[in-house]
């Protein structure tokens, strides 16, 4: 006798609270390091484009604040670790410690707080989920500005036109991406939990 789908979802999902938390957060971690690997260097600073960002503020709002929390946490200590999760492949402290590194600190509290205004049902409409997300996309620059302006040794507009100015563009096509695909998120999420 063949086994029916809602047997095999359950020998790979089991419905157990804590495993299926555990499945949640190591597949955010890993939807965020496959999204670090878009990566398009502009030359003129050290920070790169990468489809990080759309990925932190997709999961927080998907998996709440804890789940968003411990899993861009997660993502932060492996890469730090050594797991090749961070932007075209890097890894290591001398990452987290660089010019970039202050965005990836930001990353784990941009989840946090992305999920914590999800659950506090900001995202039921579009226009209230990418508000949002474009909070937790601010979160990213409040680390992320201050670490490489520290980092570069460099002014208030120096930092400006190397770490936020040619991002503000993509950022917000992301946030909308991103508040298109929260419904599908939702769904697998839901799906999963059981």
């Amino acid at each position: 006798m063949r086994p029916d789908a809602a047997t095999l979802r359950l020998a790979f999902f089991p419905r157990s609270g804590l495993v299926t938390d555990a499945l949640l957060v190591l597949g955010g971690a890993g939807f965020v390091a496959l999204a670090a690997q878009i990566k398009i260097d502009l030359g003129f600073t050290p920070v790169p484009i990468t489809g990080q960002t759309f990925a932190v503020v997709l999961v927080g709002a998907s998996l709440g604040a804890l789940l968003g929390l411990a899993s861009l946490g997660l993502y932060l200590f492996v890469g730090a670790a050594g797991a090749p999760v961070y932007a075209d492949g890097t890894h290591g402290w001398d990452i987290l410690t660089g010019p970039t590194g202050g965005y990836i600190v930001g990353f784990v509290f941009a989840a946090f707080l992305t999920g914590w205004l999800a659950q506090q049902q900001w995202d039921r409409r579009f226009n209230s989920a990418v508000a949002a997300m474009l909070t937790g996309n601010v979160v990213i620059y409040l680390f992320g500005l201050p670490w490489l302006a520290a980092k570069l040794d460099t002014g208030l507009e120096d930092t400006l036109e190397a770490g936020l100015y040619p991002f503000v563009v993509g950022d917000l096509l992301k946030l909308y991406l991103a508040g298109a695909l929260l419904p599908a998120a939702w769904r697998l999420v839901r799906h999963l939990k059981g």
